[in-house]
């Protein structure tokens, strides 16, 4: 295993698994705070169309240089995505719901068509769509630890106001804060991290990595800050566990990372059902004592 930690592949692996293991349940608090649990599903998709669009900008010829591109076009697509869903939200031009429905389907559409006429195959869809993360260089890992850290400090150093504006917009209005400023915050933000995540799980099962782990940890803990950072711990436990079981076996990181936290959810959820009968039963056993 030592040997195996010694590959430079491994080790880039290793740090974007960790990485985005982290710092995707930040953002996927304020998700869960806001009943917006799919919008990522809306915004990876519009992210799948950038990756297409940034193969379409590259070179035919030089397929470095499309997968170069196909990180920024992504960023920019998801974080224009994220603005349009939060602009109409916030005027009631259309539900929120209604809004990612045609982005999810829009997205996807412009990106496998996309895609086609820039000459990409469906193997080149497919790690875009479900993870590609054994194919990370060392310039991708850069590229996600900078986006990272723009997560890590504007979600948990902003985590305050942010908490006030997903919790209660009134109350927010009230006390002075910048409303919609703030609710851009949390979209772009989304829109980062799915870009971040897309290398791990891909664009179909990116919201899985920022909710779940969150799921997991509002079983566990009540406190808004306790569960951001118990959704941490949690996303980077099962980022690493798959990680270092597809080293092992031939498996698909992404799905099986996925696969791992609802496994994971169940079997918490299950726990915490039990915790609550027996703790429901204790008071009628010591009253007909």
């Amino acid at each position: 295993m030592i040997s195996i930690l010694q590959e430079p592949l491994v080790q880039r692996m290793l740090i974007v698994a960790l990485v985005v293991g982290a710092s995707a349940p930040v953002v996927g608090t304020y998700l869960v705070q806001r009943r917006m649990a799919l919008l990522g599903d809306g915004i990876g998709h519009v992210a799948l169309a950038g990756v297409a669009a940034g193969w379409l900008a590259g070179s035919a010829a030089d397929l470095a240089q499309r997968d170069a591109l196909a990180v920024p076009g992504a960023v920019l697509f998801a974080v224009l995505g994220a603005v349009i869903i939060e602009r109409m939200r916030a005027n009631g031009t259309a539900s929120a719901d209604v809004v990612m429905a045609i982005l999810f389907y829009g997205g996807i559409a412009l990106g496998v068509l996309l895609i086609g006429i820039a000459g990409g195959s469906n193997a080149n869809l497919l790690g875009y769509l479900f993870g590609s993360i054994s194919t990370v260089t060392w310039m991708d890992v850069w590229a996600t630890l900078a986006m990272a850290a723009i997560i890590l400090v504007l979600g948990i150093g902003l985590r305050s106001a942010l908490f006030a504006v997903t919790h209660d917009q009134e109350f927010a209005y009230s006390t002075g804060l910048p409303v919609q400023a703030l609710n851009m915050v949390v979209a772009v933000l989304a829109a980062v991290t799915i870009t971040v995540s897309m290398r791990v799980v891909g664009v179909l099962l990116v919201s899985a990595l920022m909710i779940v782990p969150v799921a997991i940890a509002q079983l566990l803990t009540g406190s808004f800050a306790r569960v951001m950072t118990v959704a941490m711990a949690i996303g980077t436990v099962l980022c690493l566990t798959g990680i270092s079981i597809t080293l092992q076996h031939d498996l698909q990181p992404g799905a099986l990372i996925v696969v791992l936290g609802v496994a994971a959810y169940i079997v918490v959820a299950v726990g915490a059902a039990l915790v609550r009968r027996q703790r429901r039963r204790r008071p009628i056993a010591e009253t007909t004592r």
